[in-house]
């Protein structure tokens, strides 16, 4: 069945959709020997998604530095607490990894925002965003992403929250993990569509 797909998604559309969560397990990572074992698992699995959150600032200046990094297989998303972690050298060896391809969206600005916490040579890294208008469609949200290509809704309400809690919410581990597996979802899919051609792209004048 051929996929349609459009090239600008509807933003009112989105909240009439399921919503779609991540249902897999969720490890939170407070130490450095937790971040081994993590990363151990993680550099064994075909392919990664990737994202990170940060405590906002509702008033002007610099941003926060990054307080979590969240990395995804397709049951299994490891959220390491990089406010408590910092560059530790198991985060850095994941970050350099040039193995398994780790997706995500905007990763320049990631990447930048993990620089922050020290210095790393960046390995495989893909964003979607590079790959997505390929097939004609212009909105590039994750949230737009998942509603245009699955028909399901990512929920936003965490995004605001506070990242360097001392113990993050299970509604914020949810989140979290939710944003890195999609990008695993939106990855394979586009890249079935890319090899087959099955979707149908509908422009909006």
């Amino acid at each position: 069945m051929t996929k349609k797909l459009y090239q600008k998604f509807d933003k009112n559309a989105i909240s009439t959709l399921p919503r779609v969560l991540f249902e897999g397990r969720i490890v939170v990572v407070l130490s450095e020997s937790e971040a081994q074992k993590a990363v151990d698992f993680l550099l064994t699995q075909p392919l990664l998604g990737v994202d990170t959150e940060t405590r906002p600032r509702f008033n002007k200046g610099p941003m926060n530095p990054v307080a979590l990094l969240q990395v995804s297989s397709h049951n299994i998303c490891f959220l390491f607490r990089l406010n408590l972690l910092g560059m530790s050298p198991s985060v850095k060896r994941l970050l350099e990894d040039k193995k398994v391809p780790k997706v995500g969206l905007s990763l320049s600005d990631d990447l930048n925002q993990l620089h922050r916490l020290g210095d790393f040579q960046p390995g495989w890294f893909v964003d979607l965003q590079d790959r997505v208008p390929l097939l004609g469609i212009e909105d590039l949200s994750l949230q737009k992403l998942y509603a245009n290509f699955f028909g399901q809704r990512i929920s936003k309400r965490q995004q605001l929250t506070n990242w360097e809690a001392d113990v993050l919410q299970d509604k914020q581990k949810d989140y979290a993990a939710t944003d890195a597996w999609a990008c695993v979802m939106l990855y394979e899919e586009l890249t079935r569509l890319e090899v087959t051609g099955d979707y149908e792209l509908v422009k909006i004048e």
